[in-house]
């Protein structure tokens, strides 16, 4: 039997068996000879000693009577159950403590909010929320409804209401939430972007970089709306500032940088930037991209990508240099070159490009809200693959 398990069913039998006795107590009173015990509290006692808690606690809480003194044991109860996964459990636990007349109004306001978490573990969004939007006006409770309300409206992406609550909550609780308004915005602009509203799109970046003037993701894509529409000196301009406030994310920008370069036909400038910033930061991504820019000379572009394995070891360089010298067809048989290459891209296959800082998933494709701790731009690039 888990010990937790085990360490809440000893009060709650204790508190039968309290109960129990009271009763036994009253009966005296009244000149009646009756057991102690509750035989009840007994069968419950045998079950928790042959270790069928389930049973047990069955029992149990029949016999509690909901007061004052046993509310707080039914909320524990109710959240273990949560834990365990048994939800329709927790659900008629708190849903039989609101029912109660007797209950204190804080009491109450507990339980309604346990039981909003109920509804959130079984997917029921709709019945959460609207306990949820109930609770946000309490004095006591408003920051924690706020909190559950604002993972709702994430999970359903409902961009808008996030924008609203976590105002809010930054009223609340009396601290930014800036991050995460400008992630807000940058969301209602991707959907902006995907119907073509490229207006719209850049008011709302513009109003999530007011929030945050660190943040990554608008400067990408107001990089990507200016590049599509043409207005290639500006993406760059963009491209340039993410790069010097988060390089590692300068891969995600390169193919769009490099055309922006070409289409004003300013070759060498971006050779320059590109090697000022290896220089500086040694990305594979951009070593790779110089490589190709200089491919024409091979030798020259084999020597730059295997001065950097030395000192850089990665398996993307590997695979680079190995197609350097297909090209070029040196010492190394093209038929042993293309397995050597093959047998890289196998590895390489399915490799996380990005890892979560805060608890380590890895993902093959850029999240901006990690999908296991929901953590908003913990969801880095992965600087190499060895």
């Amino acid at each position: 039997m888990p010990i937790e398990l085990l360490l809440l069913l000893l009060p709650v039998a204790a508190a039968s068996g309290w109960l129990a006795a009271q009763r036994s107590m009253q009966q005296k009173a009244t000149g009646r000879d009756e057991p102690k015990f509750d035989p009840v509290y007994l069968k419950g006692l045998n079950y928790l000693l042959n270790e069928e808690p389930d049973r047990a606690i069955d029992l149990f809480v029949t016999m509690l009577e909901i007061d004052s003194e046993t509310v707080e044991t039914h909320l524990a109860l109710g959240n273990l159950f949560r834990r365990r996964g048994e939800v329709e459990r927790a659900i008629r636990i708190h849903q039989n403590l609101i029912a109660r007349p007797t209950l204190q109004p804080h009491q109450r306001t507990e339980a309604l909010l346990e039981l909003g978490v109920d509804y959130m573990r079984a997917g029921l969004f709709d019945r959460a929320e609207n306990l949820f939007l109930e609770l946000k006006t309490s004095s006591h409770y408003a920051a924690r409804a706020l909190t559950h309300l604002l993972s709702i409206y994430q999970d359903e992406k409902e961009w808008q209401k996030c924008l609203d609550v976590a105002q809010q909550l930054e009223v609340v609780n009396k601290r930014p939430y800036r991050q995460q308004i400008a992630h807000y915005y940058c969301e209602l602009a991707e959907i902006a972007l995907k119907q073509e509203d490229w207006r719209e799109a850049g008011k709302l970046l513009e109003k999530g970089r007011s929030f945050d003037k660190t943040s990554v993701r608008t400067l990408l894509l107001q990089g990507r709306i200016e590049s599509e529409q043409g207005e290639f000196k500006a993406a760059i301009k963009h491209y340039q500032q993410l790069s010097q406030l988060a390089p590692s994310y300068l891969s995600e920008v390169l193919s769009s940088l490099v055309y922006c370069y070409q289409q004003l036909g300013r070759q060498q400038a971006m050779v320059g930037f590109l090697q000022q910033h290896y220089q500086q930061h040694k990305d594979t991504a951009v070593m790779t991209a110089i490589s190709n820019l200089i491919e024409e000379d091979q030798e020259a572009a084999s020597a730059f990508v295997l001065a950097h394995l030395q000192d850089n070891p990665d398996l993307h360089g590997v695979e680079r240099l190995i197609s350097l010298n297909l090209e070029s067809k040196g010492s190394l048989d093209g038929k042993t070159l293309q397995v050597l290459r093959d047998l890289v891209a196998k590895s390489l296959l399915g490799r996380p490009a990005y890892r979560c800082d805060e608890c380590g998933f890895e993902a093959t494709n850029l999240h901006w809200q990690c999908p296991s701790c929901h953590t908003w731009d913990g969801v880095k690039p992965v600087a190499a693959l060895v």
